[in-house]
Parts: structure tokens; sequence; C-alpha cells
């Protein structure tokens, strides 16, 4: 089985208008959304074998709070800082592992989510969390292929 997790980082501050767009931490929101979502997803037993993430400060933060509910140190990737779709899912797909988490930025999750599920994930709000499986062990099977089964939780609402 090969499964993808897509995670947009948690809602950030711009409060400093000074600040570099990559240097924006968490809000409040985002610091609350972050760590229960991460919680959520590790309830349901799933285990990471890859977490990477972008170098922005947000993204980062994010992939904190994941890799400590799912025991695994995120691996930061510069590539992903605002990232296309095909890029996103060409990271997760040369690191081999059974099952890669990506947290990233939009617009490159909204596109690939909502590729992934045909349309069913209209966009990802931030610290959504869209998990992806096939039923393969093949990454090269898996990026030219549909998903077999997908879900989709956001810190409004599981779906």
């Amino acid at each position: 089985m090969t499964t993808l997790v897509l995670v947009r980082h948690a809602k950030s501050d711009w409060g400093d208008p000074g600040l570099d767009d990559h240097d924006r931490p968490l809000n409040d929101r985002g610091l609350r959304d972050a760590p229960a979502a991460a919680q959520r997803l590790a309830a349901t037993g799933l285990r990471l074998d890859a977490l990477l993430s972008s170098t922005a400060l947000r993204a980062r933060t994010t992939a904190g709070f994941f890799g400590a509910a799912l025991d695994r140190d995120p691996e930061l990737d510069e590539q992903l800082y605002g990232a296309p779709a095909r890029t996103l899912l060409s990271a997760a797909a040369t690191r081999g592992a059974d099952t890669v988490m990506v947290v990233a930025h939009d617009p490159g999750m909204t596109v690939l989510a909502e590729r992934l599920s045909d349309g069913g994930i209209g966009h990802m709000p931030t610290c959504a969390v869209a998990t992806f499986r096939w039923a393969t062990d093949d990454w090269d099977v898996a990026t030219a292929t549909d998903p077999d089964s997908w879900s989709f939780d956001t810190p409004g609402h599981a779906r």
C-alpha cells in the first residue's frame, strides 16, 4: 500500500508586514489547529515512513506538531516552498517510502488534492489534511493512477 498525506500549513500570522513571507510564524489559531489535527491523524493509527516539509517557518512549525504526534522527525526540503502540484507529488514519490507526508503551501496543495480526489476536494484550507491510498507499493504506479481511496480532514470537521 502506498499512502500520501498532504497537509497545508496551519494559519499564519500576517501581523508584521515587514516580515519576509518565508519567516511568517503561525498565529494563535494555527497554534491551536495544528496539534489538534495532528492528534486526530495519529488516532487513526497512521504510521509515517517520511515527513517532508517546506522550509518556511509556518510549514516547519506545522510539521513539527505532526512529527511529534506521529513519532517522525520532519525533513526540510526547500523545493517545497511555493511548489506546484507536480513538485509536491514528485518529492513524495522519490522518497521511495510507503507512507509519506508532505507539509507545504497553496496553490500547489489544493491543485494536487483536487486532482487526486477527482474534484472531491475543491480547496485545502489551512491545516487541512488529505490522505490518499493506492493498493500498490510502487510509486510509479501510484503517481500514474487515481488513488483507491482518500479522506479529508479540516480544522472544522472530517469528511
